[in-house]
């Protein structure tokens, strides 16, 4: 599937001035740049969709520490992209998506809020997380918060809490890109709301920030 180039998320760092239409993400669309947006436009490895078939073929690129084969897989906030032996997390200053590179030892690992929580049976608890995965685990952690996960061994590395006193990073909204030390978390009208300060003090509806 394709879209109007016009029609971009204003995440994207593409111009606007090119060809009519680009690839959109087989998912999460609204949220992610396809794969081959992303190697051609932003990394220019590769020229078009036959390169990137054959560096895919060949097992060489691979995201959150799997092997792609689909050339419009999804990259979202936070998701680690492989090739050439190195790493890159991709990230948003506010303006556009960038991918900064990264250590090997940092590879492994992903921020992702949880946006879901179920009780199974025998008391399991089920995590719904934003990037769309679902994961078990006995944990303890609510809905707005983060975890650490380790794409080796698919487990929790750690819990990071969306409170008062720790960091949070904007993802929607007018703030998005913004972060900084969250002051304050306050209800109002029913709605939870995060007082974050950088450089300048913000209210952001705590859904549309990650505790980092």
């Amino acid at each position: 599937m394709h879209i109007n180039r016009k029609n971009t998320g204003r995440f994207w760092p593409i111009p606007k001035k090119g060809t009519k239409y680009v690839a959109v993400s087989t998912h999460n669309r609204k949220s992610s740049m396809p794969l081959s947006v992303v190697m051609r436009n932003i990394f220019k490895l590769v020229k078009n969709v036959k390169e990137l078939k054959k560096l895919l073929n060949e097992g060489k690129i691979k995201i959150n520490g799997k092997e792609i084969r689909e050339v419009k897989y999804p990259i979202g906030l936070f998701d680690i992209l492989s090739f050439n032996t190195k790493n890159y997390r991709s990230n948003f200053n506010g303006k556009k998506t960038f991918f900064e590179e990264i250590k090997i030892e940092e590879a492994h690992t992903k921020i992702i809020k949880i946006i879901g929580k179920n009780k199974l049976k025998n008391n399991v608890i089920q995590f719904n997380l934003m990037d769309g995965r679902n994961i078990i685990s006995n944990e303890k952690a609510e809905i707005n918060d983060s975890i650490l996960y380790d794409f080796n061994s698919k487990k929790i590395k750690k819990i990071i809490k969306m409170e008062k006193g720790g960091s949070g990073f904007v993802v929607k909204g007018k703030h998005s890109g913004e972060k900084g030390k969250i002051l304050d978390i306050v209800n109002v009208g029913g709605k939870e709301l995060a007082v974050i300060d950088d450089k300048k003090k913000i209210i952001v509806w705590t859904k549309n920030i990650i505790a980092i």
